[in-house]
């Protein structure tokens, strides 16, 4: 097929979890033998911080604006087998509705973020979508499955909303032979919602053990956090580094957004990466965690510093590889990116038959 992704990042992974899938998806769709476009606004915060500045797989065009995009690739997305618009992308209701008059194949609407995307769309913010433009999208691929999904189609009239979860990529994310640094840590943007959560599972705990030792990774945190003396914190990690830091460490905290969590069935992409570098996984709790993985023997749920002290203090250290390597084997069998690339392929193939996806 020839597919155009009209994404919000894919050679900047600065404060976005986006880039990482598309890079993913991109390439295994061109070992499938598709012909990828990727086309990107050209924007000064990923611009100054590009990590990929020229992506391997597919080709990637960059646009200036909305008259631009226009102006040069009317003719591809016209003559596209599929045509895909992402969540957060500029102007992204204007460029969805050019899409949706311009595009003789399939179109689809990818939601990186759906529970906060239709949160937004409860409040009237039509930031990158609109109520207006889901039923002309032929799919809803989305990162959240699980009943979400039938509201979507139920009260928002999409044709077909379907799962397209994160995935990780098992050429870059490994385990590796590394003298831990750190008993837990933790990778992600700042977030008010996520911040409450990570006091308690995290820094909660680092209190409780002043010999021990934690980090925190990701930009945007405030000057006025007050981080524990055993805590280590990093700016930033541009995704080859990712690896390297998961595995230098015994245990890895996931913290899931509070809309992810109300919504349920939301894998993180950092839940994926870190059960492939056979990390062992302490987690939030949300619903249809345990359809990902099996609590207990593929991860660990926690609700308090006091059980992630528990679980660093009395998880015997068999019991912990082990659980790390069962967590990397569920997801080398489900949820990587070749596994996205035949999952797209196979509801657009529904699609263009006629039948339901």
């Amino acid at each position: 097929m020839l597919i155009v992704i009209l994404g919000l990042s894919i050679t900047s992974s600065w404060g976005n979890g986006h880039a990482t899938t598309y890079r993913g998806l991109v390439r295994e769709l061109v070992r499938r033998g598709h012909d990828v476009l990727f086309l990107e606004r050209d924007v000064p915060w990923y611009a100054s911080h590009r990590d990929m500045p020229r992506p391997p797989h597919g080709r990637t065009e960059l646009y200036a604006d909305l008259a631009d995009l226009k102006d040069r690739f009317t003719d591809a997305v016209r003559g596209a087998d599929l045509v895909v618009v992402g969540s957060y992308v500029p102007q992204g209701v204007e460029v969805g509705a050019w899409v949706q008059r311009t595009a003789r194949g399939v179109s689809a609407f990818y939601d990186i973020d759906t529970p906060v995307t239709l949160a937004k769309l409860a409040r009237r913010d039509f930031e990158y979508l609109s109520p207006e433009l889901i039923p002309g999208y032929a799919l809803y691929l989305s990162f959240s499955g699980g009943p979400l999904l039938q509201r979507i189609e139920r009260e928002l009239g999409s044709p077909a909303a379907r799962p397209l979860y994160c995935s990780c990529d098992p050429e870059l994310y490994a385990p590796q032979a590394r003298e831990p640094l750190w008993d837990l840590g933790y990778l992600g943007t700042y977030s008010d919602d996520r911040q409450p959560v990570l006091e308690r599972l995290m820094l909660d705990a680092a209190r409780a053990l002043p010999s021990r030792r934690f980090v925190v990774a990701g930009p945007r945190y405030p000057a006025g956090i007050t981080w524990p003396a055993n805590v280590a914190r990093v700016e930033h990690l541009a995704p080859p580094e990712h690896p390297a830091f998961y595995n230098s460490q015994r245990f890895t905290l996931n913290v899931t957004r509070a809309d992810m969590v109300r919504a349920g069935y939301s894998p993180s992409v950092r839940l994926f990466e870190a059960a492939a570098c056979a990390v062992p996984i302490i987690s939030d709790a949300w619903e249809g965690l345990d359809t990902f993985f099996r609590p207990g023997e593929e991860i660990l749920i926690s609700r308090s510093g006091e059980e992630t002290r528990r679980y660093l203090q009395e998880v015997p250290e068999a019991e912990r590889q082990e659980m790390g390597r069962k967590a990397r084997a569920r997801v080398l069998a489900a949820h990587t990116a070749a596994h996205r690339a035949e999952t797209l392929d196979d509801y657009t193939r529904s699609v263009n038959s006629g039948r339901k996806p």
